[in-house]
């Protein structure tokens, strides 16, 4: 094969592969997707959507949306679910009620997230609890969710005295929660219960205010921090972060379940609060800013391997960065620097009020030689 033929394979080869990429991939079924209206027709409304084709809102699709449909304009820009990828003439099915129920079902799974508090009218009572309607979604309020005012008084557990107490909430609109959202399940769960408790927690939590020390108990210790209660229904979490000024890489070695300590609270935000316990202790980087420097050639101990490269620590709680790029690789940093030893490193970035160093261990070592 001459040369000339073979750069014309090779081209032919380059400009099929950029047309094979280029090509847009078919939408899979089950996928939202938006376009906006090219035409409507008798019964069916045609929806561009570049750049996979025209889709095709049609037959029993069209009639179960028809009461929205019929306010839909050539031009308008609509959110529709995909039925069939590509029918027989070639359009893409779609479905407005489908897409709208997906819609509808993350925002039910954004309000659990949130715990957005929500006023509905109670529908039905049942001997379980109140039927409240969200969205067009009907939904349960179990008794037990229901708040200490609204809870049905009844001493002798009679069902039909339940029942019969839940019946006067019928007609009334409640501040609920939403706890649950299944859409497989097409189930929401709403508590009343749960708002009272967010409200007592709240209340609770104003009392506090950053900078305020508390003692508390360590009820729980996690991979990200502690939890530390405060006070009976009040527990703030102490973050891996603000537990020390070293590193903490094991917070189940430092406490245990049942340990007093003091915090410092640092922040307090609707029925949360932030604590710290680093911050009742000394900053070791105020002392280090006033005995070191930039430049300076100082004996730190290697004590993490990070994927920059290892932290080195001059004196406890402050540490540098010893970057991976000053090695060929990392198997060469780590056999240059191993765990637990004591080298000679230049600081070469030192900013002590930010609580950043960086450590040379190339420039420390080449300046000693010379």
């Amino acid at each position: 094969m001459s040369d000339n033929t073979s750069v014309a394979s090779n081209t032919e080869n380059s400009v099929m592969h950029s047309f094979i990429s280029n090509v847009p991939v078919t939408p899979k079924e089950g996928q939202l997707i938006e376009g906006v209206v090219s035409a409507i027709g008798r019964a069916r409304v045609y929806v561009d959507l570049p750049p996979f084709g025209t889709g095709l809102i049609f037959g029993r699709e069209y009639m179960n949306a028809r009461d929205v449909l019929r306010k839909v304009s050539v031009g308008d820009t609509i959110a529709a679910k995909v039925v069939t990828p590509e029918n027989s003439d070639g359009y893409i099915e779609l479905s407005l009620k489908e897409a709208r129920q997906a819609l509808i079902w993350a925002d039910a799974e954004e309000a659990v997230k949130r715990g957005t508090v929500m006023s509905l009218e109670v529908k039905e009572a049942n001997k379980g609890g109140l039927i409240i309607e969200w969205q067009g979604i009907q939904g349960f309020l179990p008794a037990s969710q229901l708040s200490t005012d609204n809870y049905p008084r009844v001493s002798d557990g009679d069902k039909d005295k339940i029942l019969n107490a839940l019946n006067n909430l019928v007609g009334k609109h409640l501040s609920v929660v939403m706890i649950t959202a299944d859409q497989k399940e097409h189930k929401l769960i709403f508590s009343e219960k749960g708002l009272q408790e967010k409200e007592e927690k709240e209340e609770k939590v104003g009392k506090y205010e950053v900078g305020d020390v508390l003692t508390g108990e360590v009820t729980g210790a996690v991979d990200f921090g502690i939890f530390v209660k405060v006070e009976q229904g009040l527990e703030g979490l102490v973050h891996i972060s603000e537990l020390d000024w070293g590193l903490v890489e094991d917070t189940r070695s430092l406490y245990k379940v049942g340990d007093k300590v003091k915090v410092k609270v640092i922040e307090v935000k609707d029925d949360k609060i932030s604590l710290s316990i680093k911050q009742l202790k000394e900053n070791p980087w105020s002392e280090a800013s006033r005995k070191y420097k930039k430049d300076q050639i100082v004996d730190a101990v290697v004590i993490k391997y990070n994927k920059y490269g290892a932290l080195a620590s001059i004196e406890e709680g402050v540490a540098g960065l010893v970057h991976v790029s000053e090695f060929e690789n990392e198997v060469a940093l780590k056999n240059a620097l191993s765990l637990g030893g004591v080298y000679k490193f230049k600081i070469s970035l030192f900013e002590p009020n930010e609580q950043r160093m960086t450590l040379s261990y190339k420039e420390a070592n080449t300046e000693e030689k010379k």
